[in-house]
């Protein structure tokens, strides 16, 4: 379930920075910069995460419900700086 609702807020984030780009100009430029850095950091950091919860004999579940939680933070931080410019 927080799978799909990750999926969802990302879909929003998506059409929200789809209509940043287009705009173009400086925010575009700069929105794409941003997204590229925070996808690359994002994953650094999901990675630390699951594999910390596996050092520590988590299971797997527990696992990816770590690795999710970076996600939906980045993604709900990403959908309200989106959503109030």
């Amino acid at each position: 379930m927080k799978a799909w609702e990750i999926g969802f807020e990302a879909q929003s984030v998506i059409a929200l920075r789809v209509l940043r780009l287009a705009a173009g100009g400086a925010r575009a430029e700069a929105e794409g910069s941003r997204m590229l850095t925070e996808k690359t950091l994002a994953a650094g950091e999901a990675q630390v995460a699951a594999t910390t919860a596996v050092m520590q004999g988590h299971k797997e579940h527990v696992v990816a419900g770590k690795a999710l939680a970076v996600y939906s933070k980045r993604v709900r931080a990403n959908k309200r700086r989106l959503s109030r410019r």
